[in-house]
Order: C-alpha cells, then sequence, then structure tokens
C-alpha cells in the first residue's frame, strides 16, 4: 500500500522573474513527486520565494513565517522552505530569526531544492545552500507553468548595470545570455500546446548580445521570435533606454505580432536625480525613444517605473519629473517612494528626503498620471480592441456578465459577453464604450469570439507541464555564448 504523495504550495513576491522562478520551483516539486496543494494552509511543504527590493520585504517575510510557526508546532513532519533574493541576501540569518524554516536556497540554485528538503528531513536539521553562481541556466529547469495562454521565457539572467537604489546585480550577478536557439525552442513548445502570448523576460532585455559582442541581438530575436507558426502575441520586459537601439523599434513596428507595448522605466525626469542614480541616459534620449516608437507605432502604449524621493531630488528635480511625464503620456505607470535598501549606494547619500515630503511628492504624481492615463484611455472609446481572455485580470462581475482580458497595447479591458461564452485563452473582438484611469469598458456584445487550443486546455483544467529545455541547438545568426553562470530580475 502506497502512501498519498506530500503536498506543496508556492508563495512567490517580487517581480516577473520571481513569477517564473515559482514556476520552476511547482516543476521541480511536481518532477520530485509532490503535487500541489489544493488547500494552500494544509500544505506539507511550503516554499517562500522572496524578493528583496519591495519595501519592507523583510518584515512581510518574517511576519508570515511567524504566522506558519503554529502550524509547524502542530505539525512537525511539516517543512517550510525560502529561497529568493531575500535568502541569497540575508542566507544563514533566516534560520537564526526564524529557527523552524527547514530549508534556504538562494537565487543561484533552485535546482537544489527537492534535494535539500530531503536532505533536511532525513538530518531532521535545517539545510542552508547559497551558491554565488548558477551551474546551469534555470531554464534548463522543468517548469509548471500557471497558464495555458500566456508564457514567460527567460532570454538572459543577471544585470550589469549600477543603480545606486537596486540591490539586484549583488544578489543576481551579472548578465549572462542565453542561447537564441533555445529561447526559439521553449516558445515553440510554448505554442505547440496552444500558448498564444509569450513575454520575454531579463534584467535589461535590449541589452541581450553583450556577452557575444552583438548589439543588434534583441532586434534579431524579436523578429525570429515573431515568425513562431501559431504564436499570436509578443511582448517583452524590460528594456533600458541607455541601450534601446533604432533597430529595436523597426523589429516591433515590422513583427506583426509583437505587441504595441512598451514598458520603458523612466525612475525621474531629472538629469541631476539620473545621475545620482547612475542611470547612464538623459531626459531627451528617453523622450527621444519615446518619439520615434510613437513615430513607427502610432497607437503603442507606453508604460514606466517612476521613483519619488531619491536622495538629493530637491523640488525643482520633482517638477522636472512631472514635465516629463506631461510630455511622455504614458498609459500607466509603476510608481516607487523611495526608501533605504541596505547594501546600496543610495542607503549612505547623503540628503535622504524627509518622507513627509516624499509622501507630498507622490500624491502629486499620482493625480498627475491619474488625469493623464484617463485621458488616453478616453481616446480608446469608439474602437474595437481585440482582447485574450485572462485569468485574474479583474473580475467577472456577476450583475454584468463581464469578463476580462488584455487588448494587444496590454490595456486591461473588461467587456461583456452577451450571449457568447469566452473561456481564458479565447480571443474576443469588442468595442470599448466608457474608459477608465486603469481600465476600460466594452458594454456591448462583442464582435467576434474565437475558441482557441488555449482555451480548450484550460476548459479541461490543465495547464502546460515543461521539461527543461535542452542544450546544443541552433542560434538565430548570432555566436552562442558562453554558458550562463548567474541569474536575473527584472527590476530595472
Amino acid at each position: 500500500m502506497t502512501s498519498n504523495p506530500r503536498t506543496y504550495d508556492v508563495r512567490t513576491y517580487g517581480c516577473q522573474m520571481n513569477v517564473h522562478d515559482s514556476e520552476r520551483i511547482s516543476g521541480l516539486m511536481e518532477d520530485a513527486g509532490y503535487v500541489r496543494a489544493t488547500d494552500a494552509d494544509a500544505a506539507d511543504v511550503v516554499v517562500f520565494n522572496t524578493c528583496a527590493v519591495r519595501e519592507n520585504a523583510d518584515n512581510r517575510l518574517y511576519g508570515n513565517l511567524g504566522h506558519l510557526r503554529p502550524t509547524k508546532l502542530k505539525n512537525p513532519e511539516m517543512q517550510i522552505a525560502v529561497g529568493g533574493c531575500l535568502a541569497q541576501k540575508d542566507r544563514g540569518d533566516i534560520v537564526k530569526k526564524a529557527p523552524w524554516v527547514d530549508v534556504v536556497f538562494g537565487t543561484h540554485n533552485i535546482g537544489s531544492l527537492p534535494t535539500l528538503l530531503e536532505r533536511a528531513r532525513h538530518n531532521a536539521a535545517a539545510e542552508v545552500e547559497i551558491l554565488e553562481a548558477l551551474e546551469v541556466f534555470p531554464s534548463t529547469l522543468p517548469t509548471r507553468r500557471e497558464s495555458t495562454y500566456a508564457g514567460w521565457v527567460s532570454i538572459s539572467v543577471g544585470c550589469n548595470n549600477t543603480c545606486t537604489f537596486c540591490i539586484v546585480p549583488s544578489l543576481r550577478g551579472k548578465e549572462k545570455d542565453r542561447r537564441p536557439g533555445e529561447i526559439l525552442a521553449e516558445v515553440e513548445a510554448l505554442t505547440s500546446q496552444g500558448v498564444l502570448e509569450v513575454t520575454l523576460l531579463g534584467q535589461n532585455v535590449n541589452s541581450y548580445g553583450v556577452e557575444f559582442g552583438d548589439k543588434l541581438a534583441f532586434g534579431k530575436l524579436l523578429r525570429a521570435t515573431g515568425g513562431v507558426e501559431g504564436l499570436e502575441r509578443v511582448r517583452f520586459t524590460s528594456p533600458h533606454p541607455k541601450d534601446f537601439t533604432d533597430d529595436v523599434i523597426a523589429a516591433m513596428a515590422e513583427t506583426p505580432n509583437v505587441c504595441p507595448s512598451l514598458h520603458m522605466p523612466l525612475q525621474s525626469g531629472s538629469d541631476a536625480t539620473l545621475k545620482a542614480m547612475r542611470r547612464s541616459y538623459r531626459c531627451d534620449k528617453y523622450l527621444g525613444i519615446i518619439d520615434k516608437v510613437r513615430a513607427a507605432m502610432p497607437d503603442a502604449a507606453i508604460t514606466t517605473d517612476i521613483i519619488v524621493g531619491f536622495p538629493g531630488e530637491t523640488e525643482a528635480d520633482f517638477e522636472q519629473t512631472l514635465e516629463v511625464v506631461r510630455e511622455a503620456r504614458f498609459a500607466s505607470a509603476f510608481t516607487f517612494q523611495y526608501s533605504i535598501r541596505p547594501g546600496t549606494p543610495a542607503a549612505t547619500m547623503a540628503d535622504q528626503v524627509p518622507k513627509k515630503v516624499v509622501q507630498e511628492r507622490y500624491e502629486r504624481l499620482i493625480a498627475e498620471l491619474e488625469d493623464i492615463t484617463w485621458a488616453e484611455n478616453k481616446k480608446q472609446v469608439g474602437r474595437t480592441v481585440e482582447v485574450l481572455v485572462a485569468v485574474g485580470e479583474g473580475r467577472k462581475d456577476t450583475r454584468t456578465g463581464r469578463l476580462s482580458g488584455r487588448a494587444r497595447d496590454g490595456r486591461l479591458v473588461h467587456f461583456a459577453t452577451g450571449e457568447v461564452t469566452p473561456r481564458p485563452g479565447d480571443i474576443v473582438e469588442t468595442v470599448v464604450t466608457y474608459a477608465a484611469p486603469h481600465h476600460l469598458n466594452a458594454d456591448g456584445a462583442p464582435v467576434s469570439h474565437r475558441r482557441t487550443r488555449a482555451g480548450d486546455a484550460w476548459e479541461a483544467g490543465h495547464t502546460p507541464k515543461m521539461p527543461g529545455v535542452s542544450l546544443g541547438l541552433p542560434t538565430i545568426g548570432v555566436p552562442a555564448p558562453l554558458p550562463a553562470t548567474t541569474g536575473g530580475c527584472a527590476v530595472n
């Protein structure tokens, strides 16, 4: 008689790279014989995949670990594992602060997790393993995809930038580029399973090719990915303005399935603040890129990241940020109040901006952005948009029967279903009837509804389970890089 398999639950914090890493963690666990817990609170193994970039990351982790302590005391066979950026940073301190944790693993050794869990059970002692470099590129690991219709695909890991506010390079290492053939093989495998949209991931995607000396490699990769039969949407995140080149704009505009959307972090509209941040571009260059993108793709939706209250930021600096925001006309923005990250150069800079001042500026920025994004969204009213129906992108309104999804430009659309019954992964065309600052509504019946293989897979109740992508595949006209040895994160 065989015992029931042990169950697991993965809890993720942070960026898109962390979300994709959690898909790999899930794939590893299932390859090792675990099954996903139907009741997360009753899982035999709980894995925290942590972030060290977000504010209060430490407090959030240790608070959640504290909530699990009574459960662990009642059930000593339960195991708790902590991985990701915060684990790479805090290392053995995690077990000292929370001695009921069983395993701590870093950003470079995700693949060791099942072995570390088994070793901790056998030895009845905590296992802490933090490597300084990857032994294999993480995409060679098995992956349990969370979506039938959209997938993350890593093209590089690590970061060569030295932004003074960011701790990621010290935790994830220098940039290493993945073989183009491996990237295409993963995209083709996803597409063969019905996936309609892929997002190419990297800490700095448009510096892809730096390791093998081809500054045009990312544009080539976009064109090659766009040529994969059956793939309907290609996105990427995040680029860096200093590396953004005209050939990438041309590739975006000339490749039909590359979406007319661009997320390009600004961080600040003040040249003085950008210099203090070690952001090696200035506002004129940034706005020049936006002008070129819109000349090539007039309907492109451009989104960004902005930090308020960086050390030394004056009222004049902040006003310059507002001016750039007004000129750029962003479709949306991720906004952050600067907070000290121990271990970063900015943490010890003079002229830290008082919290009260940061808050006041932040509220002014939000108000400005709300006006702009609402005005930009109002321009969509009356347009017919193609929506990829999604799970978790908003809500199904029980009163109106609306579902949600993303338009090709990335905007969130809540749409009425009329007489049709779209499934997550299906495609509908619908007419925008109302605009809000952060979403669009389409209250009429869809113009069209296309059932897809992704929708079939969702209806059948399963998502793609992929093995690691093998090595030694052909390239797309660029030399093969050196073997990857480090990891990355999509905070730029």
